[in-house]
């Protein structure tokens, strides 16, 4: 069996539709299970078993010799979060426990890290840098950044599953995101401004030499992401972290002409200021290198911004569907 946690997010639910269309039904499902929007998420799906997070280890130890494979999606993703004890639960403490467990019962596992880890990309954004030198804007960063680092250390001490992926996830978009409200991406909330307005809202810049709406992101379709994380499940090439990104950084003003023409309704623009609590954190370009991943064997052609966004609002978000 396939244990799946933060089963009811964003990318966990649309992963468990897409190991579903493949033919797997024995996954088991992680989460707190007490929110009742985003049970919406697990409508329609096929699984064996829902385990609540409280209990999941205790679960795990009697039932590891039936697990197949662990991918741990679970996580605190409020990169506006303050409170470091809740990150520390989450985000470090426990993955760290599903990353030992999974070592000491010999199970393969996928855990979700962020490209937030990068920081500002001083260094750049290519998944081979060391962890340690790397400097991330937010204390979310800083929890995700952590767990590579750990995780990097029981490699070097080979003390790790027999294959594992950290994945460094960019701006991820798709089906299933609308109960991240303020989290979920801008093409959500740009549907929703442009239906009910028509017009939507873009950040200004803030800083000297990028105009508004020139801050440039990786943005990534969640249905490319599910691909990556099946042919990594399948192909098991070398453990590390990997980037999870289109390997293109694209403008906010580019993904806000994608939606308006995906809707059919003519380009209004209305700009704001970016709110001074992630104003010193804001990433102005982000663009993953995704190489590593290439070398690996990974040949599927990832879709353009402007086909993302088209399938997302012509197919799901005007017809209120979920995956």
């Amino acid at each position: 069996m396939i244990v799946l946690t933060g089963a009811c997010g964003f990318i966990a639910s649309h992963l468990l539709s897409f190991l579903n269309q493949k033919g797997k039904e024995e996954i088991v499902l992680v989460d707190k299970f007490d929110n009742e929007a985003k049970l919406k998420n697990l409508e329609g799906k096929k699984y064996s078993e829902k385990v609540d997070r409280e209990r999941f280890f205790s679960w795990f130890l009697a039932n590891a010799d039936q697990v197949k494979f662990v991918i741990h999606l679970g996580a605190r993703t409020d990169t506006t979060e303050k409170n470091w004890a809740t990150l520390q639960e989450l985000n470090l403490d426990f993955s760290q426990n599903v990353f030992q467990l999974c070592y000491q019962e010999n199970i393969p596992l996928i855990y979700a890290s962020s490209a937030a880890t990068y920081g500002a990309g001083e260094l750049g954004y290519s998944d081979g840098l060391n962890p340690e030198n790397l400097r991330p804007l937010n204390l979310y960063g800083v929890s995700k950044n952590e767990m590579d680092i750990w995780a990097q250390a029981r490699a070097n001490e080979q003390e790790t599953p027999p294959f594992w992926a950290g994945l460094k996830f960019f701006n991820v978009y798709g089906a299933n995101e609308y109960h991240k409200q303020k989290m979920a991406s801008v093409i959500y909330h740009a549907h929703n401004q442009i239906k009910t307005k028509g017009e939507m809202s873009l950040f200004r810049s803030h800083r000297e030499g990028v105009k508004d709406g020139e801050q440039q992101r990786d943005f990534v379709y969640v249905k490319d992401v599910c691909e990556i994380i099946y042919f990594l499940m399948n192909k098991r090439p070398a453990s590390g972290l990997y980037n999870v990104g289109s390997g293109k950084a694209r403008t906010f003003l580019s993904l806000a002409e994608a939606t308006f023409a995906a809707m059919g309704v003519e380009k209004k623009i209305e700009w704001m200021d970016t709110p001074e609590v992630i104003r010193d954190s804001y990433q102005y370009f982000t663009q993953a290198d995704m190489s590593k991943l290439l070398a690996a064997g990974y040949k599927r052609e990832l879709h353009s911004l402007e086909a993302g966004v088209e399938d997302y609002v012509k197919n799901y978000l005007q017809t209120n569907r979920y995956e």
